[in-house]
């Protein structure tokens, strides 16, 4: 039964953000990923669209997440449904961190506006 403690989790960080992995291929894992967010205090991510699905759950903070053009504000408890071809920006104007937990298919890739394509190792 693989179970990945936290101090095995792989960190990665990129644009101003923390991201903490915890089920990838290299994990056991075979067909999604997960991992924990941690947006710092006056963070804002740039526009990337996304080509998987995901399922993003705020666990503490709040956030403004721009989906498709429309923003919301979203607070702990709340949950964003990211659907594949969907573009994607997080804000944290707080004072605070905010912390999430992302699932998502292995293989997401994220294209920035620039043209330019990530391939995040957290989720592959």
């Amino acid at each position: 039964m693989p179970v990945i403690r936290s101090s095995e989790a792989v960190v990665h960080e990129i644009h101003g953000a923390r991201f903490v992995s915890y089920a990838t291929p290299l994990s056991g894992s075979k067909e999604l990923c997960a991992w924990r967010g941690e947006i710092p205090a006056g963070t804002k991510a740039p526009l990337h669209t996304v080509n998987c699905e995901e399922i993003f759950h705020l666990l503490s903070g709040e956030l403004l997440i721009t989906l498709d053009g429309r923003t919301e504000r979203v607070t702990a408890g709340d949950t964003v449904i990211i659907n594949p071809g969907a573009t994607l920006g997080v804000e944290n104007p707080t004072g605070q961190t905010a912390v999430s937990w992302v699932t998502t298919s292995i293989g997401l890739r994220a294209e920035l506006a620039d043209g330019s394509v990530i391939t995040p190792p957290w989720a592959n």
